[in-house]
Parts: C-alpha cells; sequence; structure tokens
C-alpha cells in the first residue's frame, strides 16, 4: 500500500486530482455542519443578486434562493448519485463478466449476447428510454445511468476473466475439490479486482456527468431539490443576463469530473507494476544523458572497436537514484567474444544497453562515462547519427524473440524492414536477402518459414530469426543479452555453434551476456564478472576459469553442477544481492563473502590489473 502510495505521489496531476477531489468531498460531507442558508428558501426580492451580495457570497437564482447553499447540497447530491450509480454498474456488469468468462459455452453466449442487445443502442438514448418508461426522479435516474454502465464493466472484465480461466492455478483449485463459486470468488475475483478499481475510478466522472445531464433535462431530481444537473438547467434561461447563475454550477461540474478523471488515471497507473513512476511520459527514443563531461580518450591495449570508458547509469525515480552501472569499463576488439557475467540485476542487460542508448527515459539517465566506437563518441552523438548506428553497425540479439518479434506481421516481412530501415533496396530484393539470412542461420526449410509468424515458429526457430535480423545490415558488433536462456539444451547448443561460426566467417566481435559459465567457456575467449553494477574481476576466460580471483566469482563457478563428476556439494552463494541505492561502503560483496575482513568496508575499492587479468578485492582466492 506503501509503495502504491508512493507511485501515485511522484505523478503530480494525478496528486493535485486527488487533493481537489478530498477537499470537495469533504465540503460536501461537511455540509449538514456548515452554517449554510435553506437552499430552497425563495426570496423573490432578492432575486438574481450578484455574487458577493450581502448575505449572498456567490449571489442568488431566479427565485432568490442562495447560490452557495444550493451549490452545496447539489454537489453533495451529485456526488452521491455517481458513486452510486458507478458501484452498481462495477458491481453488477463485475459479476456478469466473471461468470460469463468463467463459464463459458451457453452461459457466457446469453450473458454476453444480452450485454451486446444493451450495447447496441446509444447509451444516452437508452437511459432517456429507462427514465421515460420508469418516470422523472432522481431514484429513476441512478437506475438508468447504473444500466446503461453495466455492458462497459460486463465486457471488461469478461476478457480478462477468460485469460485467467485457462491458467494452471485455476486447474490446481480444481483438484483440490473448490467448486465454481468458490473458485471465482477467492481465484478469479482478487485477478480482476485491480481492473474492477480502475474501470470504477475513470468512469465515475463520466456518471456524475451522465446523472448531471438527465437532471438538466429535468428528467432527474424534480423541484425543489438541487443537484448540479438541475441548477443549471434552471440557469439556462438567464444565461445572457445573469451569466453568474449558470457559472457557478457549471465550474463545479468541471472541477468534480476533472479532479475525479486526474484522479483516476493516476491511479490505473499506480496500480500497472509496469509504470513503476506511475508516470503519464512515454520512453524517450534515446536514454538521457546528463554527465557534467566525457572522460578524455584513453587509447585501449590492444586497440579496441568498441570501447566502454567508465560508464554510469542510473534509474532516478523521484528522489531515489538507482545506480545500476557504477562505472564499469570493457573493450571489444575485432572479431573478439567477451562474455559479461553475473547474477540477475548485476547490470550486465544494463550495461548492453546503454551502449546505443536504449536504456528507457524516464527513469533511466547515463550520468557518466563514454562510448567509443572506432574512436568515435556515441554517447554524446545525436540521434540521427544514433539511429543510423542501431542495427546497421551495433545489433542486438534479445533473450525473448516472443517479445521483440511483432505477433501480427510474418517473418519476412520483418526481416525486409531491418533491412531497409538502413539500405535503399526494394521490396523484391529485400524479399530475396531475407530469405539468404535465413539460410544462413540455418533455419529448416526457409522458403516455407519466411511467410509464416512469430507464433508458428518454435523457440530455436525464432531465435535464430532474430539473429538473422541482427545480421540483415553486416554490423560489426553483436550484443546478445542471453539468447540461449529459454532454449533447451540441444537448441543451446546449435545457437551457439551457429554464433561461433558467423563470428568466423563474418569477423563479427560479440559482447555476449549470461549467467552461464558453460556458455562462457565454449564460445568467449575473455571473461568480465560483474557485481552490484561494477566489474569484479576480468580476464582470459581459460584463466579466469581455471583459477578465478574474486571469491564471488569462485562462488559463481561453484554453483554450477558438474554431470558426471560424482557426488559434489552444490555451493549457493548467501543471503541477496544488496539494494542499489543503499550499497554498502566499500566492497559491495563483502556482507556475503567468507573472506570479507574490516578493511572491506573502509573505502572504495579500484579495479587493479596485472597483465591481462584485473580483480576488484582487497583478498583474493588467487594473485593474478
Amino acid at each position: 500500500m506503501t509503495a502504491f502510495l508512493q507511485r501515485l505521489a511522484r505523478n503530480r496531476l494525478a496528486a493535485a486530482g486527488g487533493a481537489m477531489l478530498a477537499l470537495i468531498v469533504l465540503v460536501a460531507l461537511a455540509v449538514p455542519l456548515l452554517p449554510l442558508q435553506d437552499p430552497n428558501a425563495t426570496a423573490t426580492a432578492e432575486r438574481f443578486a450578484r455574487p458577493l451580495s450581502e448575505g449572498h457570497l456567490l449571489g442568488t437564482d431566479h427565485l432568490g434562493r442562495d447560490l452557495l447553499s444550493r451549490l452545496a447540497h447539489g454537489t453533495r447530491l451529485s456526488l452521491a448519485m455517481g458513486f452510486a450509480a458507478a458501484l452498481i454498474a462495477a458491481v453488477l456488469g463485475s459479476v456478469l463478466g466473471i461468470v460469463a468468462g468463467f463459464l463459458g459455452g451457453r452461459v457466457d453466449n446469453v450473458i454476453m449476447r444480452g450485454v451486446d442487445m444493451l450495447m447496441g443502442f446509444p447509451y444516452v438514448l437508452l437511459a432517456l428510454a429507462i427514465v421515460a418508461a420508469l418516470g422523472p426522479g432522481l431514484v429513476n435516474a441512478l437506475i438508468a445511468v447504473a444500466a446503461v454502465n453495466v455492458p462497459f464493466f460486463a465486457r471488461n472484465i469478461r476478457g480478462v476473466t477468460v485469460a485467467l480461466a485457462g491458467r494452471e492455478f485455476v486447474d490446481a483449485a480444481r483438484l483440490s475439490g473448490m467448486g465454481n463459486l468458490r473458485i471465482m470468488a477467492v481465484e478469479i475475483l482478487p485477478n480482476v479486482l485491480p481492473v474492477i478499481v480502475i474501470a470504477l475510478t475513470t468512469t465515475t466522472g463520466w456518471m456524475i456527468l451522465e446523472t448531471a445531464g438527465l437532471s438538466f433535462l429535468g428528467l432527474g431530481s424534480q423541484p425543489p431539490q438541487a443537484d448540479l444537473g438541475s441548477m443549471l438547467g434552471e440557469a439556462r434561461a438567464a444565461l445572457i443576463s445573469h451569466p453568474h447563475v449558470a457559472v457557478v454550477p457549471g465550474v463545479m461540474i468541471f472541477l468534480v469530473v476533472m479532479s475525479i478523471n486526474l484522479f483516476g488515471d493516476g491511479v490505473r497507473d499506480a496500480l500497472d507494476p509496469r509504470l513503476g513512476a506511475g508516470a503519464l511520459t512515454r520512453p524517450l527514443p534515446a536514454t538521457v544523458v546528463d554527465r557534467p563531461a566525457p572522460p578524455p580518450l584513453r587509447e585501449p591495449d590492444p586497440p579496441a572497436l568498441l570501447a566502454i570508458d567508465d560508464l554510469r547509469t542510473e534509474f532516478r525515480l523521484g528522489r531515489r537514484v538507482l545506480p545500476a552501472v557504477d562505472g564499469v569499463s570493457l573493450s571489444l576488439g575485432r572479431g573478439e567474444a567477451v562474455g559479461l557475467v553475473g547474477e540477475s540485476g548485476s547490470g550486465k542487460s544494463v550495461t548492453a544497453l546503454s551502449v546505443m542508448r536504449l536504456v528507457a527515459s524516464p527513469p533511466g539517465v547515463i550520468a557518466g562515462g563514454a562510448v567509443r566506437l572506432d574512436g568515435e563518441e556515441v554517447i554524446g552523438a545525436p540521434f540521427e547519427v544514433l539511429r543510423a548506428l542501431r542495427g546497421r553497425r551495433v545489433a542486438y540479439v534479445f533473450q525473448d524473440p516472443q517479445a521483440t518479434l511483432h505477433p501480427l506481421y510474418r517473418i519476412g516481412d520483418q526481416l525486409a524492414e531491418a533491412i531497409r530501415a538502413h539500405q535503399p533496396m526494394g521490396a523484391r530484393a529485400a524479399r530475396v536477402r531475407a530469405l539468404e539470412l535465413l539460410r544462413d542461420v540455418r533455419m529448416p526449410r526457409p522458403e516455407d518459414r519466411i511467410d509464416d509468424y512469430p507464433h508458428q515458429l518454435s523457440g530455436g526457430q525464432r531465435q535464430r530469426v532474430g539473429i538473422a535480423m541482427a545480421l540483415a545490415n553486416n554490423p560489426d558488433v553483436i550484443i546478445a543479452d542471453e539468447p540461449t536462456t529459454a532454449l533447451d539444451v540441444t537448441v543451446q547448443a546449435q545457437i551457439l555453434a551457429l554464433l561461433e561460426r558467423l563470428r568466423r566467417e563474418r569477423g563479427l566481435s560479440i559482447l555476449f551476456i549470461t549467467h552461464d559459465f558453460g556458455v562462457v567457456a565454449q564460445l568467449c575467449e575473455r571473461l568480465a564478472v560483474m557485481y552490484a553494477g561494477r566489474i569484479v574481476e576480468e580476464g582470459p576466460t581459460a584463466e579466469v576459469l581455471a583459477a578465478p580471483a574474486h571469491p564471488y566469482t569462485r562462488r559463481l563457478i561453484a554453483c554450477v553442477p558438474e554431470p558426471g563428476a560424482g557426488r559434489r556439494r552444490l555451493e549457493a552463494i548467501p543471503g541477496l544481492p544488496p539494494r542499489l541505492d543503499a550499497l554498502p561502503p566499500g566492497c559491495a560483496f563483502a556482507p556475503r563473502c567468507h573472506r570479507a575482513r574490516p578493511d572491506c568496508g573502509a573505502g572504495d575499492i579500484p579495479l587493479r590489473r596485472a597483465g591481462a587479468r584485473a580483480v576488484r578485492c582487497l583478498h583474493p582466492e588467487t594473485t593474478p
């Protein structure tokens, strides 16, 4: 709950809307305690008194009734009507949606066809027809507004329920002997409740407008009872001569509806875990750069095709700053394969995405360092230059090709799009080139696969398509972010062999991100180990695996099972990685390290180099 409130508070528009709504609701609740005049007391001698008149702060209407008193009572009634209608529609619509989506079959057809019939009528005309049939009055207007909004909730909740009904936890509940009613109440309802809350908060303002509209037409509250709609309806005759009579309820309707809409949008964003900051903005096309100045050019030895120099990337969430990458320096030679290894959350993927400024902003910010490609600075380059480099000279292969491939486009069309983004080529020539790429990555029957959709391919075939897209423009560097994690060992071996063959034939440089030392040993010549956003060990792969210097590296290697090696204790690293916004002083691994000493937390520990090896440790396992 605290995290939800914090995300909501970071959205300034939502916070302003919530504050305004809370103020309006508090005043409406306090109406019986406030020293207000009788809202129905007429005084024809004081009719149309202007605002700030003696005894009438907002003036009077055509019957001399005090506008402030009628506004307070009318706002109270309109809020009650809108909230009640929204709650009734949400409850009835959600029940119908859950029952239809969970039971399916004939029950689903009967319920949803009835909902479709209601949605076939314009909702305003349907509300008018219901009130005309039942007669004017507040209760009948409430029934009409609730009834026309039930289909909205029913269809939304039914769609969510259909997706949940086939999930494993529902099957497990059935196997445990739970009945349908209990499953819907215990398993389905808690999962759809956030959707109900979001729909409720975003439609309440619209329902207040609908009830006000019925009262404006004389079908809601009846004289002398006041709500905002009836006040506006009574004022239309004097709109030209005495506009304040209409402006007062009109402004209140605007404030109420606007505050509810802003607050509802904020609740929707705060309840969505993908929008951790509750922001209303979309990520920028390139990561924001906020660094004092790029570090001076330092030519690595041997010369590097891609050089990452003291890179620092942060996630800024309000006042919190999470240093995801903290001073990473790494080089990649031409035709070289370098492995980047570490636990989940160590900063490997953020480092890779920072190379071409692909970290989402907000909240990602590159706060320091430089990335140079063939000696040219990339981080500070204009977006047009950066866009030309993406996919042309530096390409990515991501972990989940199902998420990176567009589900509605054929494989051949997506490959052709990647090719034509950087090469002036006709559609037919691009298709021929796409077919060649599929053959290069050893796709079975490429002539048939080129017209398939991603869901028609296996995981290994989709990953081959991802590699083909990366190769589409003959890049110099491929950054592979755990491309074999979701694959079985047989397909994984095929993908690794494919990458190694392409590296030899095309002279590609590969930065391979993984947590699997077996993959690193098979593909990579050099190895860098990351922990808490920093590189803690680096060196030739064979040397690091044979004699790891950093305790973290040794523990990671010890966690790898060895099939056929006999009985051996499977190691585990105690504790959890530290929070990035609360890193311990000195060595971040010290709280989990069996070799930790008091001096490990005394101050910053540099990455000490000795020949081709480097280690960030005061008490290494072995001396490089």
